[in-house]
C-alpha cells in the first residue's frame, strides 16, 4: 500500500523560503506522476506544481519562477523549494501520487503560513 508523508511546513516571513518534502512508501514511486497541491483557508484545493515519471515539470502561474519541484526516485521522495514566499502562499500543502490510471494517493498535508 502506498503512503505519502509530507514535512517541512511552518511559519515564515514574506520573502522567505521553505522546502517541503514528500516521502513515499511502496515500489511504484518511479513510475508515478507526482504533484503538490495547496488549499488556502476558505478556498478550493489547487494544483501548485507537478512532475511526471520522466521528469517533466509544470507550475501554476502564481508560483512560476518562485517554486521548484523536484523528485529523487532513489529515495522515493519529492520536494518543493519555495522562494520569495508571499502571504497568498499560505495554506495546507498536499503531496499527490498518480499511477496506472487508477491510483490517486494523497498525503495528510503540511501547513505553510507566510506572515510577518
Amino acid at each position: 500500500q502506498v503512503q505519502l508523508v509530507e514535512s517541512g511546513g511552518g511559519l515564515v516571513q514574506p520573502g522567505g523560503s521553505l522546502r517541503l518534502s514528500c516521502a513515499a512508501s511502496g515500489n511504484i514511486f518511479k513510475l508515478s506522476a507526482m504533484a503538490w497541491h495547496r488549499q488556502a483557508p476558505g478556498k478550493q484545493r489547487e494544483l501548485v506544481a507537478g512532475v511526471t515519471s520522466d521528469g517533466s515539470m509544470n507550475y501554476s502561474d502564481s508560483v512560476k519562477g518562485r517554486f521548484t519541484i523536484s523528485r529523487d526516485n532513489a529515495k522515493n521522495a519529492m520536494y518543493l523549494q519555495m522562494n520569495s514566499l508571499k502571504p497568498d502562499d499560505t495554506g495546507v500543502y498536499y503531496c499527490n501520487l498518480m499511477a496506472g490510471g487508477y491510483l490517486d494517493i494523497w498525503g495528510q498535508g503540511t501547513l505553510v503560513t507566510v506572515s510577518s
